[in-house]
């Protein structure tokens, strides 16, 4: 993490977002006692020179305004005591930028904490947790901080990719190895050496080439489809899931070897509604992330966090960033109130309200899985073959119900 050097004024006049930054993780050092080094960013108040005008980040008292970072000009900030919340949630965002995690709740905070920890040790990670929580986001952090930074970070959806090529595309393959392979592929393994691979909803993975997957996290190593020789990697996997891979293997979908092997430290992500104090937070960095070219970003007002922070978020951060995204289309000011936040539905208004074809088709796929699944008692292999479908096309309909806000395996299980 970066380190700010705060000036005197900063800390007589802003200490409490000063606080608040450290507690977020920034380094805070005294420019009187260490030098500052190259990329370490400042804070002054309104009337001292910018040290690094690029690197400044410039507070001041007054009507609310966020001015981000541009041509090499300080960022602005302009708030006063009802706003520091908000203002919090600015400030850290255009201090890290617009794309780094940001969080403001405690666990969030702790969570990051130990993300940081294991990021230094070469270590296996294992992210669970419900989809649109920021997994992804928490393994680009972990890949950010370690001594992997400068190698690649290459994220694979396990669920996405054709169960048929799932083998090639991680692994390899040769020139002529099946039909249709006229070139010889890399595979994302080889593609991530020196860096980081992320396995996304790894539970969706074959048992057949989950074995192979233990193997080359094992070995460090791989056999391209069609080769007769091993290759050495060095790549570090972190696996990704929204189920409960220990409920899995009880339930003979997950290896048990496997779950162990990637399970060396796991985190878990936590839904938004759980953590509230992360909206504070989350909305200023997304407003700078999707405000374009504007040079003075809309201002999320105190009502409006109000607002924010009291929904329940079905759809957890994917969800508000929506939100975030609509209330920017619609805000024509200066400032983001509730009358700008437009929410999605709730899956049973969902069903009342669109009336489309494919909804409709949609909707009954989903409530015939539903009714099946409970008569066999929860048997996914028996649901599968009574549905005339295959167990992978049967994850996969379970796992974009499970996107839409319905999780139909934990209806039939409750």
């Amino acid at each position: 993490m970066q380190t700010i050097f705060p000036s005197a004024a900063v800390l007589r006049q802003n200490y409490a977002l000063v606080s608040a930054l450290r507690a977020q993780g920034f380094t805070i050092g005294a420019a009187d006692k260490v030098k500052p080094m190259p990329g370490d960013l400042f804070m002054i108040v309104e009337g001292e020179a910018p040290p690094v005008s690029a690197r400044t980040l410039v507070l001041a008292d007054g009507p609310v305004a966020a001015i981000p970072f541009h041509d090499g000009n300080p960022a602005r900030l302009t708030f006063g005591s009802d706003d520091a919340a908000v203002a919090s949630g600015f400030a850290s965002a255009m201090l890290r930028g617009a794309h780094a995690p940001v969080a403001s709740d405690p666990e969030s905070l702790a969570l990051y904490a130990l993300a940081e920890r294991v990021a230094v040790a070469d270590i296996t990670v294992l992210i669970n947790g419900p989809t649109g929580t920021g997994k992804e986001v928490l393994a680009k952090a972990i890949h950010n901080i370690s001594a992997r930074r400068d190698g690649p970070f290459i994220a694979v959806n396990c669920a996405a990719l054709p169960e048929t090529m799932l083998e090639a595309l991680l692994f390899g393959h040769q020139k002529g190895a099946f039909t249709g392979a006229s070139a010889a592929g890399e595979g994302f393994f080889r593609a991530a050496n020196g860096g980081t691979l992320l396995l996304d909803e790894v539970a969706e993975m074959p048992l057949g080439l989950q074995a192979k997957l233990l193997r080359a996290l094992q070995e460090r190593e791989v056999v391209p489809i069609g080769a007769t020789a091993a290759e050495k990697i060095d790549v570090r996997v972190i696996a990704c899931a929204n189920r409960d891979l220990q409920t899995e293997v009880a339930e003979g979908r997950f290896r048990a070897d496997l779950y162990y092997r990637l399970s060396v430290f796991p985190l878990s992500t936590k839904p938004l509604c759980d953590r509230p104090g992360d909206v504070a937070a989350l909305a200023p960095a997304m407003v700078l992330r999707h405000a374009g070219s504007r040079t003075r970003l809309p201002w999320v007002t105190r009502e409006a966090l109000a607002v924010l922070q009291s929904h329940d978020w079905p759809g957890n951060v994917r969800e508000l960033e929506n939100v975030i995204q609509r209330a920017l289309l619609l805000c024509p000011g200066e400032a983001i109130t509730p009358d700008h936040l437009i929410f999605d539905r709730a899956p049973a208004m969902l069903q009342q309200a669109e009336g489309t074809l494919s909804n409709i088709v949609q909707l009954s796929e989903f409530a015939a899985i539903r009714e099946t699944l409970a008569a066999c008692g929860g048997s996914r292999i028996e649901t599968a073959k009574r549905l005339g479908i295959s167990e992978r096309t049967l994850r996969y309909r379970l796992a974009r119900a499970r996107e839409q806000g319905e999780d139909i395996t934990r209806r039939i299980s409750a």
